[in-house]
Formats: C-alpha cells, sequence, structure tokens
C-alpha cells in the first residue's frame, strides 16, 4: 500500500525542494538572446541557488507604467531598466524598497544618492546616422530640427520609452517655453514614433529613417559586432542628454533577500562585464 502512495508523497513535496525563483521586469534589448539578460541570468544562477525569470517589456517607462497598474500585487521583484528621468514618479508610486547597496559600490557622471535604485549603466542619447547615405549630418539639435533638409526621423514616445523621455526634456532644455513650436517642425521630419527603441532602431535599419534616436555608443555595436564602421552618432554642438539607468527591489516582493542580493549583484563585475558589448552602454 505505501508504494501505491509513494509517488504521490514525493510529487507534493517536490515544490518544497524547488529553487525560489526572482522575477525581474526589464526591456526587451535587455532580455533578448543578444542582450546582456542571458549572461546575467547565467551568472547570477551560478551563484543564488535559484531561477532567474526575465520578464520583457517594451522599454522603461512601460516598465512604471506596468508596475503602477499592478500594484502591490504585481509579480517583479526586480525592476531593472528605469532612468534617472523616472526617479521621482516612480519614488511617488511607493512601490518600491530600499535597495541595501551603498552609494559608493557605483560610479556615474555627476555621482549618486540614492537609497532606493541603483545604476547599472548610463549614457547619452544621440541621433544615429549611415554615413554611407547621409553625408551631411545635423550639427547641433536646432539644426535637426529647425534645417530645410528633408531628414526623416524616427524618435521614441516618451509615454513608454525613456530615450523618448529623454528626448522629450532635451528638447525642453535646449528650447525652453519654445519647445512645443520646435516639436511642431521636427513633426514634418518624423516617420514615426515608437513604443520603444528596439522597434525603432529596427526600422532605421531596414532604411525606414536617415536618423534614430539612440546613444553615442551605438555605432560600437556594428564595430565590434558586425565589423561595420558606417554607422555614427552625430555629434551635436549643444551636448547630449545624460541617462542613468537604474533598478530597484519592490515592495511587494516575495523574495526581499534574494532581491537585495541581485542588486548587489548587479554592481559587481560578474554583471558589469556584460554591459559594454551587451547593452552597449557605459559600465557603472
Amino acid at each position: 500500500m505505501l508504494k501505491k502512495y509513494l509517488p504521490l508523497l514525493l510529487l507534493c513535496a517536490a515544490p518544497a525542494f524547488a529553487k525560489p525563483v526572482l522575477t525581474v521586469y526589464t526591456y526587451d534589448s535587455f532580455a533578448a538572446d543578444w542582450g546582456p539578460g542571458p549572461a546575467v541570468k547565467k551568472a547570477f544562477e551560478a551563484d543564488c541557488n535559484c531561477e532567474l525569470k526575465l520578464v520583457a517589456l517594451e522599454d522603461g517607462v512601460s516598465l512604471l507604467n506596468r508596475l503602477r497598474m499592478e500594484g502591490k500585487n504585481s509579480k517583479a521583484d526586480v525592476v531593472l531598466g528605469l532612468d534617472n528621468n523616472l526617479l521621482e514618479a516612480a519614488t511617488q508610486t511607493k512601490l518600491f524598497a530600499k535597495s541595501g547597496v551603498a552609494n559608493e559600490a557605483v560610479k556615474v557622471p555627476g555621482g549618486w544618492k540614492n537609497d532606493t535604485f541603483v545604476p547599472f549603466d548610463y549614457g547619452y542619447f544621440a541621433f544615429v546616422y549611415d554615413k554611407s547615405k547621409l553625408k551631411n549630418p545635423p550639427k547641433s539639435l536646432k539644426e535637426l530640427v529647425e534645417s530645410d533638409q528633408k531628414w526623416r526621423v524616427i524618435y521614441q514616445d516618451p509615454r513608454t520609452s525613456t530615450p523618448g523621455l529623454g528626448l522629450l526634456l532635451w528638447m525642453r532644455k535646449v528650447y525652453g517655453d519654445n519647445a512645443p513650436q520646435a516639436w511642431q517642425k521636427l513633426a514634418a521630419k518624423t516617420v514615426t514614433v515608437t513604443k520603444g527603441w528596439s522597434e525603432a532602431y529596427g526600422l532605421f535599419l531596414k532604411g525606414e529613417s536617415d536618423l534614430v534616436l539612440s546613444y553615442t555608443t551605438s555605432p560600437a555595436y556594428h564595430i565590434i559586432e558586425e565589423k561595420k564602421d558606417n554607422y555614427a552618432a552625430a555629434n551635436f554642438s549643444e551636448g547630449h542628454y545624460l541617462q542613468v539607468e537604474v533598478a530597484a527591489r519592490t515592495v511587494a516582493s516575495k523574495q526581499p533577500e534574494l532581491a537585495e542580493k541581485f542588486l548587489k549583484f548587479m554592481v559587481s563585475p560578474a554583471f558589469q562585464n556584460a554591459i559594454p558589448t551587451g547593452n552597449w552602454m557605459y559600465p557603472v
């Protein structure tokens, strides 16, 4: 009789021996096969005795929108892919817990002082173009907006994308109160506005636009991975807007200690080594 029930008893006991799962919400290019996600997952799982589950959304602002919608019922233990421009909005949700990571553990331009959000990389927004097709790129944001050149431009929606939000703030920085008129001028050159970076960059590579909003570091991908040097970031005289990407653990996490362990792992060499040629950004 005991033999009959043994398989059932083992089945019931199996979950007790299952590894804990840490769920990380992130953006699609981070979790993609060609992004840093697979290397990060492998390195963390080798040390945590757990399963790291990456849940991919379109872009950084979408992550915050999703968490707002789910509230304290969210399955996310960690949200990875917000940025410095979202800190105030993210803090106001009261859905994030203190990190347990010392500010001294990270180095970003301007320094860092925040006990909740932890930087994992940084970069500068730029418009990328193909040198073999565009011989005379704009030399400033104002030239891009105001020139009579009929450049075709693709960028991202600030309601869903952190680069899109960055462009919104960049335009405001350069144009001030005249930003609405500048947007009207840029609209005449706009091919489309995408939900996220991946879609925008993909359309650009297919030849749908002359310029795409990306990063000063994006051409490095083509040089290193594809051995192509025809892509460049237009150098703007006003300077380039800084983005610091961050992660944080959630108040609702069922694995708070594991979430804190991940944030500390995030600023270690095992994670940071995947950033320069995985996320094509600067490590912290």
